[in-house]
């Protein structure tokens, strides 16, 4: 018989949900004083120097970033959302005593370096490994160890966007785990997302996340653009999905035999890109602004003639590229932030074309940037009340609900029929077969 007591399950979760609060807002915190501190030292410098200076810290970051993750704890590379939906599923092992600290430290360094990861990866990760620390600390049964496993990932996406409601619906819809009592575990899972943001509201940590300008609704005859940029998110989904496994099987067969040089490439290559280019790297929070608060402020394209910017595609196409290079590589750190800055800027590229030829049906190009924004997160997590959920609480763009059903339905439909398969599952799957070839 399956022990599970609502009670305590209720209790160990709003303590799961005070302390991921502790450690995944932290973690942004570190993160954030990590880059000032990193490009504060950098504009002290001589232009020579700061050239120098940018490849060898990045390069120094990445490196010891690999060593520790395969030194202490291996399993925290990636985003480590597949270790997590293993963990749930009951095929993989959760060791949360050495995951926890090893990938904060880890992401941490990846981040400062200037890799294109996000941050959700690893505090989804690290929430998950701080619920089931505290279930074992209070002896708690397996299924309600599960719990507060699913609990503190929940929280642990509530910690990186502020956004309670979509880390609700990622387990729900992502991770779909099953439990003994389903109603019982999602008021646990509800419970600690919301001790997330008292926390991060109690010690300041709740600034927006994208602070935008607020868009009324799109005319009803432009919402046929809306189902074909989300058509062509879902494509670029798909080819996501597909050039992410790829990465990862070419980067690994290297990365056996050149661990330490491959990762000193890949961290200079970070550094001189984010000398030359710096909008070409980072977890990107400082692309969208100017991309989608309002035509004033937009610097990717002219405000004299209104028309599109190849700089755009350009940097959307970079940021496709670099995101495959630094997540194959291994390293610990998320995609939904990156997959996040891609559908931004792509959207935006579309929204100029659509402005400058037909600007009586999309007078504000922003409007179909936002719409846009998460679709591609639609398209490759399999997940689309998630991502426009998450859209919306990030920008605070809720009358942009209609736009936001259509671009990420019509982008999980198009991957769906393209014979895509959700990235985290397909994820799991190759970590799964490459455990049982390693034991065979």
């Amino acid at each position: 018989m399956t022990v599970y007591r609502p009670g305590w399950v209720l209790g160990a979760a709003l303590v799961t949900g005070v302390l991921v609060g502790l450690v995944g807002g932290g973690f942004r915190q570190a993160v954030s004083w990590g880059m000032r501190m990193r490009f504060d030292q950098l504009a002290a410098q001589g232009q020579g120097m700061q050239f120098f200076l940018a490849v060898l810290g990045a390069a120094v970051l990445v490196l010891a970033g690999f060593h520790l993750m395969r030194w202490f704890a291996p399993e925290t590379g990636g985003s480590g959302i597949p270790q997590i939906d293993g963990y749930l599923e009951g095929v993989l092992p959760l060791r949360s005593g050495r995951v926890l600290p090893v990938k904060f430290a880890a992401g941490w360094l990846m981040l400062v370096s200037g890799m294109v990861l996000g941050r959700e990866g690893p505090t989804i990760q690290m929430g998950g490994s701080v619920g089931h620390l505290v279930g074992g600390w209070g002896k708690l049964a397996a299924e309600e160890v599960r719990v507060l496993v699913a609990a503190g990932a929940a929280a642990g996406l509530t910690a990186a966007f502020n956004a309670p409601l979509a880390g609700i619906l990622f387990v729900f819809e992502e991770m779909r785990p099953r439990f003994a009592d389903e109603t019982r575990a999602y008021q646990g899972i509800t419970l600690a997302c919301v001790m997330v943001m008292v926390v991060v509201q109690a010690l300041g940590w709740d600034e927006t996340v994208l602070p935008t300008k607020i868009y009324p609704a799109p005319a009803l005859v432009s919402l046929w653009v809306f189902a074909l940029l989300g058509g062509a998110l879902g494509a670029i989904g798909y080819l996501f999905n597909r050039g992410l496994v790829v990465a990862l099987d070419a980067l690994a067969g290297s990365g056996r035999r050149f661990f330490s040089l491959q990762a000193l490439l890949i961290g200079g290559l970070v550094g001189v890109l984010g000398y030359v280019y710096q909008p070409s790297l980072g977890g990107s929070a400082h692309l969208y602004h100017p991309l989608i608060s309002g035509g004033e402020q937009v610097v990717l394209w002219s405000l004299d003639t209104l028309s599109p910017s190849p700089e755009i595609w350009g940097l959307c196409l970079l940021r496709f590229v670099m995101t495959l290079l630094c997540y194959g590589s291994g390293a610990p750190g998320g995609i939904f932030a990156p997959m996040l800055a891609i559908g931004t800027l792509f959207s935006q590229g579309v929204a100029q074309e659509v402005h400058y030829l037909l600007p009586q049906w999309l007078p504000e190009p922003g409007i179909l940037t936002i719409a846009g924004m998460g679709a591609l997160v639609a398209a490759t997590v399999r997940a689309p009340l998630t991502a426009i959920v998450l859209t919306l609480e990030i920008t605070g763009n809720y009358l942009l609900m209609v736009p936001l059903l259509i671009t990420c339905l019509t982008a999980t439909l198009v991957a769906a029929a393209l014979g895509g398969r959700p990235i985290y599952s397909v994820l799991l799957d190759r970590m799964l077969g490459r455990s049982s070839g390693a034991s065979g």
